[in-house]
């Protein structure tokens, strides 16, 4: 998921300003954190509302077993998030709880703006760190202390278009797929008499490009923390992605919105999406008519991207013993296996994977369990964000076909290690 803060300025300026309007407090903060009548509500900050209906349902059970605790949800589009997160962290009213990413980690786990978990979990009879991956686990870990729990994971699937496919006379993608069998097929699926396209390839980094880096042997950020967009397979790997867009294979995509309206309105015959797009996937009736999914092109090797979120607490929250209880529902074994029988997302939890791909009886959702057996970690740094966003902005010119790859290669390689450099 790319994240990108365009007008931040003005966006915290507005809403620090609502913050010092309430007395230096968030009024929303204020009335969903406080305790009335021997009933203490806490909040629960998500970006996505695909997964709201489902999470609501988990909290309505955790109340029937905490009923002096209710959970306020509060969902906010993924660009506002942060910058909701950001000036609560300035103005000291972050929400209770809510989701943490690998962008964001360090530097709210670092500024101690989260809560330290050690003690918490330690003490508890219903969560161990073992039950969750350790790539996942260690995300949400700074300098040997705990910040967040994993919530779930997430790999990335090829979402093809059956319609399509069966009028073009296509056998559907399958594990025999690789790159050369994308292309081709891309090729013959593309109409541009219907203006129907092969291939979504967007301006996208973990469902785009970054599986096709991986895929080519090359890597965006170094075990030494160098970046990788120099590496000449990086590079090759970058070049073969905007082919798609250079040769009329693929529309020109640079908003996230527009990448899932392109397959929900039938403009794409394929496009790589994520896991955590099945919840609003299942509610579209032309996908769910016409639309399934497989498990990724090989290329020099097999790779798709895996991350995951985790749950936080604010280090601020006025009700540490209710959030945790609220964090601590999410985390275990009864809460885990309820997000993954709802489709939520899938688990982080060990041991429930076969539950979430139960849940859903439309797509082939099986195969984002089996390409764990290649995932490869979402790339990240102490200050992921700085750089990341940035990337999106020297690699745009390629991808318009502005500038070759390989010079708008070498301008984000140069860029990424000068601010690898400033987290040292």
């Amino acid at each position: 998921m790319k994240m990108r803060k365009l007008g931040l300025g003005i966006l915290l300026f507005s809403f620090v300003l609502s913050l010092t309007a309430c007395s230096g407090k968030d009024k929303k903060q204020t009335e969903s954190s406080t305790t009335k009548g021997g009933q203490t509500t806490i909040s629960y900050a998500i970006w996505d509302s695909g997964q709201e209906p489902g999470i609501r349902k988990i909290a309505d059970k955790f109340e029937e077993k905490n009923p002096k605790i209710k959970v306020d949800i509060q969902v906010v589009s993924w660009d506002t998030y942060w910058t909701m997160l950001e000036a609560g962290a300035t103005g000291g009213s972050l929400p209770d709880t809510f989701w943490m990413h690998s962008n964001e980690i360090y530097r709210y786990g670092a500024n101690q703006m989260l809560l330290n978990l050690d003690d918490y979990i330690k003490s508890s009879k219903i969560v161990s760190l073992s039950h969750f991956p350790k790539d996942l686990t260690s995300i949400y870990a700074i300098k040997g202390h705990q910040y967040a729990i994993p919530k779930d994971f997430d790999t990335i699937g090829l979402w093809y278009n059956k319609k399509m496919f069966d009028e073009a006379g296509i056998k559907y993608p399958d594990e025999t797929w690789n790159w050369q069998t994308l292309k081709d097929n891309a090729k013959r699926l593309t109409n541009a008499d219907k203006h129907q396209y092969g291939f979504l390839a967007p301006l996208q980094n973990q469902s785009g490009y970054y599986n096709f880096v991986y895929q080519n042997g090359g890597t965006i950020i170094t075990k030494d923390k160098k970046s990788g967009y120099d590496d000449p397979k990086t590079v090759e790997a970058l070049k073969f992605y905007n082919s798609f867009v250079d040769e009329g294979l693929s529309p020109k995509v640079t908003d996230d919105k527009a990448s899932v309206e392109a397959l929900e309105n039938g403009q794409v015959a394929m496009g790589y999406f994520g896991s955590w797009n099945l919840s609003s996937f299942s509610q579209n009736d032309y996908i769910k008519a016409n639309v399934d999914v497989a498990v990724l092109p090989k290329g020099e090797k097999r790779a798709s991207i895996f991350n995951g979120l985790g749950n936080a607490i604010s280090a601020n929250t006025k009700h540490p013993k209710e959030s945790w209880k609220w964090v601590e529902y999410l985390s275990s074994k009864e809460g885990q296996v309820m997000q993954a029988k709802l489709g939520v997302a899938i688990s982080a939890y060990k041991g429930t994977s076969d539950t979430w791909v139960d849940s859903n009886k439309h797509f082939k959702i099986k195969h984002f369990i089996d390409m764990l057996d290649y995932a490869q970690i979402r790339p990240y740094s102490n200050a992921t964000t700085k750089w990341e966003d940035k990337a999106y902005e020297t690699l745009k010119p390629a991808y318009l076909g502005k500038e070759s790859v390989e010079k708008a290669a070498q301008k984000t390689a140069k860029m990424m290690n000068e601010e690898l450099e400033s987290e040292k």
